[in-house]
């Protein structure tokens, strides 16, 4: 959701660690005024939002990658260390430091804090989920705790927009530059080694110095950044390091380990002074809750169950509304109808761009319901839990439990999913991921699969419970799981063969969903699918239109037969012996063609082709499903599309990458053309062998 035009001057950066509700914060602090874009030359997503003062004065808060420290491990890390940093060109260094914390857990969050403090800006502590904390026994001084950290601590529970006033104010108020604490209390050698290779970073490399405390600790450490991060340094800086090492070795002092325990003395002698009372009977409830939720047997079969029931529900919930805008386009197309002149025009807007964009548009409610249940299971602490229970299973195929999420967020879209797998720091656990992501039922099948499930597939129920429709659907999610899966064993038993890595994940406390949050991610990711619709998708059903309704034929001659003429229509006859192996004519050929940049165009192109095809025909307002069923091959006088057609279309779209979109992300992501190439090239043969199977199982079915 775009902020208003102008600019705000000031920049505040907001951090914190993952589950601590930065997110929620973010967004309380910012509401609408939202937008997000990526960070130029990377593919790391900015998230930004106008921060609005009661004085009226604006700020622009920039929302950094969640982080549990500043060490750079990751593309995520190292973009909130340059930002912090002032290190991007294109983004002024923050002139303040947001950080949420969670007060459940002071001494982990703390350890961020005390690494921004070493930048030497100033902070602001966002002591979030205050609600938890006290139900976990704990009472927390708050004069103390700022006292001892030295900056602002404001306490908040975002989720229910507890503080965010007080928050803001003190944002406010805290935006002059103050004295910074150091964190960092070394043992005197290691401090000189500190101060030494800080003055040399400034005067070789002409580093700021906050710049260069942060590549001093790295260089003093000996610690490898992750691939893509990586600093190079002239010889005499490495040279400097390596003498630094050396004595600091022959003095007992292992650098890494002192820097970390400093830093955490300092968080307990706080901690200390500040923090008492931590109970224990909440955290015994919670891990009572996870021995059923993790456990190796009921933990996934619960995992199915919630799966299945929110594939059910969106099915269900969705046929109402989905009608009613069916109707309303029903309604504009005779609106049209009858006000324009009968003609190309008229036949361009009705049959063209409202039939195309109308035949997308339709399915909006399950884009919206799939997008909220997703943001329900992450805000609720459970999505955590999700990859802890697939842990066993993706290690079976070579990977570990980090991989999940990327492919749990490739349901929602391929593309959020492939960057998501920034966090997994094997480079060859990061490529597979990748590599299988799309094969995961993204939002752009989902129309695809509606439109022909209610086609084709009829409303029984199977054992008088569960509706044949949503068990198709939810096979169909399943199928397209096994198969990333499986083509996962493949590429690491091949190409990417190697160690399963261990998998350490922290399990966040069970919350209840910020209903503000939810409605946020819901309605962005719902206005880029109408923006896609109204902009992408209408330019192609526009340029379909043309295709399907020139050259002119005989003016005496039927719509299907201007439609087999037209340019369109010759390019399907073309690549029907292609496709005919697979139970395909060419009004498919041409919906595969079309559908090559965005899945979901086959839809529009359905609509638009039988739009055209039956414009000399008055049918009433007919439906796409409709037209699907009545469509007969003249040549065979049977129907065109059956039952095991749309089983094979919808096989094929499961398997096929069919989204361009996704391969300039993965071209971005790998810097080549290698693999998408290769994902490309893999994916569309297993389409197209898999749906050659499937067609010719169910020709031999029919006939036995």
């Amino acid at each position: 959701m775009d902020p208003p035009t102008g600019s705000p001057g000031r920049v505040i950066a907001i951090i914190g660690n993952p589950n601590s509700g930065k997110s929620a914060v973010f967004n309380a602090l910012t509401g609408l005024r939202q937008k997000v874009a990526n960070y130029p030359g990377v593919t790391v997503e900015k998230k930004e939002g106008r921060l609005v003062f009661r004085d009226g004065s604006e700020a622009r808060l920039i929302d950094l990658p969640g982080t549990y420290s500043l060490s750079a491990a990751s593309p995520d890390e190292r973009i909130a260390v340059d930002v912090l940093l002032g290190s991007l060109r294109e983004l002024p260094r923050p002139e303040l430091v947001v950080c949420v914390v969670d007060a459940s857990n002071l001494e982990r969050n703390l350890f961020l804090v005390s690494q921004i403090l070493d930048s030497r800006l100033p902070v602001v502590v966002a002591l979030n989920m205050m609600d938890i904390a006290e139900e976990r026994g704990m009472t927390i001084d708050l004069p103390l705790l700022a006292s001892g950290i030295g900056v602002t601590v404001m306490p908040t529970v975002a989720n229910k927009n507890i503080g965010i006033e007080n928050l803001r104010s003190a944002i406010e108020q805290a935006a002059a530059p103050t004295a910074i604490p150091a964190a960092c209390q070394l043992p005197g050698a290691l401090q000189r080694a500190w101060d030494n290779m800080t003055d040399l970073l400034i005067d070789r490399l002409k580093l700021t110095e906050p710049q260069a405390r942060h590549e001093s600790i790295a260089l003093l450490s000996g610690s490898q950044p992750a691939e893509g991060v990586r600093r190079d340094y002239p010889p005499p800086v490495i040279e400097a390091a390596d003498a630094e090492r050396k004595k600091l070795e022959f003095l007992g002092i292992d650098a890494q380990s002192a820097f970390v325990e400093s830093r955490y003395a300092w968080i307990r002698r706080i901690l200390a002074s500040s923090v008492t009372g931590a109970g224990t009977e909440p955290l015994r409830m919670s891990d009572r809750i996870d021995t059923i939720v993790t456990h190796k047997v009921w933990g996934f079969v619960i995992f199915i169950i919630l799966m299945g029931a929110i594939f059910q529900t969106i099915f269900a919930w969705s046929n109402v509304p989905m009608e009613l805008i069916g109707e309303g386009f029903d309604r504009l197309g005779g609106e049209l109808r009858q006000i324009l002149p009968a003609g190309d025009l008229q036949n361009l807007l009705i049959n063209g761009a409202l039939a195309g964009v109308g035949a997308v548009v339709t399915f909006l409610p399950q884009i919206a319901f799939l997008f909220f249940f997703l943001a329900l299971l992450e805000d609720s602490g459970y999505m955590a839990r999700a990859a802890f229970i697939m842990d066993r299973v993706m290690g079976k195929v070579g990977l570990h439990g980090k991989a999940f999420i990327p492919l749990l967020s490739s349901f929602a879209c391929a593309i959020p999913g492939i960057m998501a797998t920034r966090t997994i720091d094997s480079r060859k656990d990061r490529l597979v991921t990748m590599l299988v992501a799309p094969l995961l039922s993204c939002s752009a099948r989902l129309p695809i699969y509606t439109l022909l499930i209610g086609a084709f597939i009829p409303q029984r129920y199977i054992l008088g419970i569960f509706p044949l429709p949503g068990l198709v659907m939810i096979t169909l999610y399943v199928a397209g799981f096994l198969a990333a899966l499986i083509m996962a064993w493949i590429l690491k038993k091949t190409l990417f063969m190697g160690e399963i890595p261990a998998f350490i994940m922290e399990l966040p406390p069970y919350k209840k969903p910020s209903p503000k949050s939810v409605l946020l991610h819901v309605g962005e990711r719902c206005l880029t699918f109408l923006k896609q619709a109204g902009t992408f998708i209408l330019g192609v059903s526009i340029i379909l239109w043309f295709l399907a309704s020139y050259p002119k034929t005989d003016p005496g001659g039927t719509s299907s037969h201007q439609l087999e003429q037209s340019f369109a229509g010759r390019t399907g006859h073309l690549l029907e012996p292609l496709i005919a192996p697979l139970g395909f004519d060419w009004k498919i050929g041409i919906g595969l063609v079309t559908s090559m940049l965005q899945r979901e165009v086959f839809v529009s192109t359905m609509g638009t082709i039988y739009n055209i095809r039956d414009a000399d025909h008055d049918q009433g307002n007919i439906s796409l499903r409709d037209h699907l069923r009545n469509d007969i091959n003249p040549e065979t006088g049977r129907a065109s599309f059956s039952i095991l057609t749309a089983i094979c279309v919808m096989v094929y779209y499961l398997l096929a990458m069919q989204c361009m979109s996704t391969v300039a992300v993965m071209r971005r992501e790998t810097n080549g053309w290698r693999w998408p190439v290769f994902q490309f090239a893999y994916m569309t043969g297993l389409a197209y062998g898999v749906t050659f199977l499937v067609y010719r199982i169910g020709l031999l079915l029919m006939t036995t």
